[in-house]
Formats: structure tokens, C-alpha cells, sequence
């Protein structure tokens, strides 16, 4: 089992930036590959980013390609979420997930991870 605890959220303008901590504890966290997913309100959770345990793949959505960078420390056991440029359209409930994998192919469904942190509230005003 992997526990995931996200940290880092909060309220910001837009065109500001905020980073993402999801700190992993449990299992080995360098065989899991990790992702990222929001939920805004009223709308369905959606995939944002994932990287690969090596930390040498990384593959994001179309609407944060550009703006978005995740990264990860294996040596602190964290994944991180760079969100430069913010727009309201990304406030959202942001979660962490992990799956086990040691294969480089991303993977963008939830049903794909196993693991999952509770969720940090980004807020983007406008």
C-alpha cells in the first residue's frame, strides 16, 4: 500500500503560479508511477498529468501542456505539480494517485491507479 497526503493548495490570481507537494509513504515509491487529477465543481474528476517511477516520461492533458510540470524526488518520496500561468478554469480539487508500474506508458484513467490522496483545493480568481 502507498499513503498519499497532497499539500500546497490555496488561492491565488490568475497568471500566478502554485506548487503541488503529494508526499508517499508505504510500499516503494520509486516502482509507482504518479499522476495528477482535478474535479472541478459539478464536473467529472479529469486526468492532468502523470510521470513515470524513473521520472524520465511525463505526459500531460492538453489543456495544461505548457503551464503544468510534475516532477518527482524519489529520494523524498514526493511528486510535485508546478502550475505556472493559472487560469479560473483550473480551480479545481487537485488529487494525487499512484500506480504501480515500472513501464514508461502514461496512463490518464483513474481506474488505472490504485492509490490515491485526499485532494487539495486550488482556487484561481479572476
Amino acid at each position: 500500500q502507498v499513503q498519499l497526503v497532497e499539500s500546497g493548495g490555496g488561492l491565488v490570481q490568475a497568471g500566478q503560479s502554485l506548487r503541488l507537494s503529494c508526499a508517499a509513504s508505504g510500499r516503494t515509491f520509486s516502482n509507482v508511477a504518479m499522476g495528477w487529477f482535478r474535479q472541478a465543481p459539478g464536473k467529472e474528476r479529469e486526468f492532468v498529468a502523470t510521470i513515470s517511477w524513473s521520472g524520465g516520461s511525463t505526459y500531460y492533458s492538453d489543456s495544461v501542456k505548457g503551464r503544468f510540470t510534475i516532477s518527482r524526488d524519489n529520494a523524498k518520496n514526493t511528486v510535485y505539480l508546478q502550475m505556472n500561468s493559472l487560469k479560473p478554469e483550473d480551480t479545481a480539487v487537485y488529487y494525487c494517485a499512484g500506480r504501480s508500474s515500472l513501464l514508461p506508458t502514461p496512463r490518464t484513467r483513474e481506474q488505472d491507479y490504485q492509490y490515491w490522496g485526499q485532494g487539495t483545493q486550488v482556487t484561481i480568481s479572476s
